[in-house]
C-alpha cells in the first residue's frame, strides 16, 4: 500500500505503532513503557551496539576503569601507619579484557534480554531516516508509525584545530578500548569527561597534561570546589594548564605536538597521544529531520517542549539528542515520559527538580539543586554551610579528609535548595539531599533525623548543624 506522500508502506506496520530511532537508554525505557501501554514497537538502531553510549562506551566501561585505577592508587598512597602496600599494572590488556566482558554481560542482561519477551516488539539494525512525519525509512523499507521517538544520542564533538584530524587523536570511546597504555597523553578539555579520564590514565601510570580553554576546570562550578579539586589532581602529578588557545596539532615519529597560546605566550606540549574531550554533539545528521519539519537548535540538538514533543506533533525526542542534561538516568526518564505522553495523550511536563549529578573523580564531585550564586540570582535569600571533611569522624577514621560538604538553604524557609560535595564516595550522600529538596524537608528536620555514627552520611547532619555555628565547636555527639 502507499501513504499520502506516495511512499510504499509495509502493510503490517499501520497499527497503533511506535517507531523508536535509537537503541540506548532512552530508547529502551520508551520501548518498555510503550509495551506496558499496549503499543506495537519497532526499534531502529544504528551506530553503537544495542544499549547505546552508557553500557557500551560510557558509564559502564569508564567506571570500571576508574575503579581499577583507584585500586592501584589506594595501594600506593594510603594514610595508615605500619602498612606497606604496592600496586602496579601487571597486565593492562587483561584489565581492558575484563572491562569488555562486563560490558558484554550487561548489554545482554540489562538490554537485550529485557526486551526479548516484549509482545509486538522488534529491533531492526540500520539507519532510520524520516521520509514524512509518519514514515521512517530503514534498509530500503518504509515503516508507518502513529508516533515516532528520536533517541539517537550524541557522540564526541571534535574541535576545529589545524592539524588535529590529520594527526589523529583519541576520544573517550577509543581511549577506553586501548590494549596498551600510552606513556603520556595530552587531554584537550577540562570538564567532567576530561577530568575522569585524566585521573584514571594518570593513576594507571600515564603522564597527563590537561589543556583547558577556560580559566579553570569545571568553569560552571564555584571556585571553592574547582580550586580544591585542581589541587588534589596536581598533587597526583597531573599538569593542568588553563586559559589555553589551541593553534596547531601535528604528529611526527610517534609523538603528538600541540602548539598553543597560554597567558599571551606561545607554548608547545608533546605527548604520545592526544585525547579530545571537548563536549558532545547530537547524532542528528542525515536523518531527514529538517525536511520533516523538526526544529533543531544552533548546535544541532532537537528542540522539544516541556512534554518532550518536537515541532512536529506526533514526533518526540529523548536522551542526549535533545541536549543537557546528558545522563543515562535522565535519558531513561525522558524516554518513558515521552512515550506516555504520546500514547495516552497526556501532557506531563518533564521535571528536573532536585536532579543529582556526579563526576567520578577521586574525590568525587557531586551536586544537586542550586549553588549559592544560582540561588541568589533566583531571588532566594541563600545561606551556605561548608563542612570540611576534617570534621567528619568517618573521614578521620579512613585517614582521608580531602574535600567538603556544602549545603545551601533558604534562610527564610529553612528549606534546602542545593548541595555541592567534594569527597571520596561523595555521590553516596546525594539522595538524602535530593529527597529533602524534592519533599521540602527543612534543615531542622534533617538535624533531628538519626544519622549513624562513623558513616559519611553523618557529614550531612553535621553540615546542617553548622548553619550559623562554628564547626570547631561541634562534638562527636552533636544533636
Amino acid at each position: 500500500m502507499s501513504d499520502s506522500c506516495g511512499c510504499e508502506v509495509t502493510p503490517e506496520d499501520t497499527s497503533n505503532h511506535l517507531v523508536i530511532i535509537g537503541g540506548g537508554s532512552a530508547a529502551f525505557s520508551a520501548a518498555i513503557k510503550a509495551s506496558e501501554l499496549g503499543a506495537k514497537v519497532t526499534m531502529i538502531n544504528d551506530g553503537l551496539p544495542i544499549g547505546g553510549t552508557c553500557v557500551n562506551v560510557g558509564c559502564v566501561p569508564s567506571k570500571f576503569m576508574i575503579r581499577s585505577s583507584e585500586t592501584i592508587h589506594k595501594a600506593n598512597s594510603h594514610g595508615f601507619d605500619g602498612l606497606e602496600t604496592n600496586g602496579r599494572v601487571a597486565d593492562y590488556k587483561s584489565v581492558v579484557s575484563q572491562q569488555r566482558r562486563l560490558v558484554e554481560e550487561l548489554r545482554h542482561a540489562k538490554y537485550i534480554n529485557v526486551v526479548a519477551d516484549l509482545p509486538d516488539f522488534k529491533i531492526i539494525e540500520g539507519k532510520g531516516r524520516l521520509v514524512s512525519p509518519n514514515i521512517v525509512e530503514v534498509n530500503g523499507e518504509n515503516i508507518k508509525a502513529d508516533h515516532i521517538l528520536i533517541a539517537t544520542g550524541a557522540s564526541p564533538k571534535i574541535p576545529s584545530v589545524p592539524g588535529l584530524d590529520k594527526s589523529g587523536y583519541l576520544t573517550s570511546t577509543t581511549a577506553l578500548d586501548l590494549d596498551k597504555l600510552p606513556e603520556s597523553i595530552i587531554v584537550l578539555g577540562g570538564r567532567y569527561i576530561a577530568l575522569e579520564m585524566a585521573q584514571m590514565l594518570s593513576r594507571f601510570g600515564c603522564r597527563v597534561t590537561m589543556l583547558q580553554r577556560s580559566s579553570r576546570i569545571l568553569p560552571t562550578e564555584m571556585e571553592d570546589l574547582t580550586g580544591a579539586l585542581t589541587n588534589y589532581l596536581t598533587d597526583e602529578g597531573i599538569e593542568i594548564v588553563t586559559g589555553v588557545t589551541l593553534l596547531n596539532v601535528s604528529r611526527t615519529n610517534g609523538e603528538t605536538t600541540v602548539e598553543a597560546i597560554v597567558d599571551g605566550a606561545e607554548r608547545t606540549f608533546k605527548a604520545s597521544q592526544a585525547l579530545v574531550t571537548t563536549g558532545r554533539k547530537p547524532n542528528t545528521e542525515d536523518m531527514g529531520l529538517e525536511e520533516a519539519g523538526i526544529d533543531l537548535d544552533e548546535n544541532g540538538f532537537i528542540k522539544i517542549d516541556d512534554n518532550l514533543r518536537t515541532s512536529v506533533e506526533n514526533i518526540y525526542g529523548a536522551g542526549d539528542v535533545i541536549g543537557e542534561p546528558m545522563f543515562v538516568y535522565t535519558a531513561a526518564y525522558e524516554g518513558a515520559l515521552a512515550v506516555e505522553n504520546a500514547i495516552t495523550g497526556l501532557s506531563r511536563a518533564k521535571d528536573y527538580t532536585a536532579l543529582p549529578w556526579v563526576i567520578f573523580t577521586d574525590p568525587q564531585v557531586a551536586g544537586v539543586g542550586l549553588d549559592e550564586i544560582e540561588a541568589k540570582k533566583q531571588g532566594i535569600d541563600a545561606e551556605a554551610s561548608t563542612l570540611p571533611l576534617l570534621h567528619v569522624p568517618r573521614s578521620l577514621a579512613a585517614c582521608d579528609t580531602r574535600g567538603f560538604i556544602k549545603l545551601i538553604r533558604d534562610k527564610n524557609t529553612d528549606l534546602l535548595v542545593g548541595a555541592r560535595i567534594l569527597a571520596p564516595e561523595g555521590s553516596e550522600l546525594l539522595m538524602e539531599v535530593s529527597l529533602a529538596i524534592k519533599h521540602e524537608i527543612t534543615v531542622k528536620e534533617i538535624v533531628s533525623a538519626f544519622h549513624p555514627y562513623l558513616t559519611l552520611s553523618e557529614g550531612i547532619k553535621l553540615a546542617a548543624i553548622t548553619f550559623g555555628k562554628s564547626v570547631d565547636k561541634l562534638s562527636c555527639c552533636a544533636v
